[in-house]
Parts: C-alpha cells; structure tokens; sequence
C-alpha cells in the first residue's frame, strides 16, 4: 500500500528542499543534491524532492534561467512544482527551506497541525560554511542571481550530505 511505502521512506534518509514557487531554488537544491548523492553513489539510500509553501506554481516546470544554469554545470534537473503536503511532515526526515522568516513559519505552523510529524524544518543555509543563511528568490533577478543560488546549493548541500551519509 502506498501508507506502507511513505513510513518505509521515512526509515530511509529523506530530504525536501522549499522555496516560495518551487521553480527556482529548491529544485536547483533538489537536482544539485540528487547529483551529489548519485556521485557519491548513495543516491539510492535517499528520498528526495521538492515543492512550494505557495500554489502560485504548481503544476509548472522549473525556471527556465535556473534550467540553463543547471546545464552549464551539467546537472540534470526535471521537476513539476508541487505544494507542501501533510504527508511530506510525516515522510520526509528533513525539511530544508530557502528563507527564514515566512517560509519557515509557515512551515512550522503547518507541522503543528499534523499528527507525529518527524521532519525536522530547518533552513538549508545553516550548512552553508560560507554562513550565507537565506537563499533569496532570483526570480526577479538576472542569470548571475541563479549563479549565485547554484553555488549557495552546492555549498549547502555538500556539507548537509557529508554530516548525513
């Protein structure tokens, strides 16, 4: 039954990566760790994903800046943008957001109000050793701002991966 296969993804280690939209950083984080973990060959221990705090999005593919700055450094990014579900509070071991203040509240509010919930919600800029906490929206921005989230990602999810393997 899938109740079985969602608690048996929980034993398992599991991540998902939020942001506002989920079409510009955390599927950046998504498909940068899912790489980092297929290198390091344990992608088949985790469970990883993404989605939105928002519904502005769902249902959309990722940004196209953020597409073309994934095949620069060859990274292999597909995702269709979901919003948070009640289950992924019970499911997933880590919830790791892009921004403190709202995503991070809403996130917790949220939790609240889900029977055992397990994730832990933490910011994905806690692992960052460079200490860039917040990973703004480059939604606005210029491809140099999806550079930047990139680089954000790969330093965070790089220290987040060694501290759990």
């Amino acid at each position: 039954s899938s109740l079985q296969s969602n608690m048996a993804a929980a034993s398992s280690n599991s991540v998902l990566f939020v942001c506002l939209g989920n079409i510009c950083r955390s599927p950046i984080a998504e498909a940068v760790f899912r790489k980092m973990a297929t290198d390091m060959g344990v992608a088949d221990k985790w469970r990883i994903d993404s989605a939105a705090t928002s519904t502005y999005e769902i249902g959309n593919a990722p940004d196209d800046r953020g597409q073309a700055c994934m095949r620069r450094h060859g990274v292999a990014m597909s995702h269709t943008a979901r919003q948070v579900t009640k289950d992924d509070f019970v499911t997933f071991e880590y919830i790791l957001c892009s921004r403190q203040r709202s995503r991070r509240s809403d996130l917790k509010k949220k939790a609240k109000s889900v029977k055992n919930c397990n994730a832990k919600i933490e910011l994905l800029g806690l692992y960052d050793p460079q200490k860039q906490l917040i990973i703004k929206d480059p939604y606005y921005g210029s491809d140099k701002d999806f550079e930047t989230v990139y680089e954000q990602c790969v330093r965070c999810c790089k220290a987040f991966l060694e501290e759990n393997s």
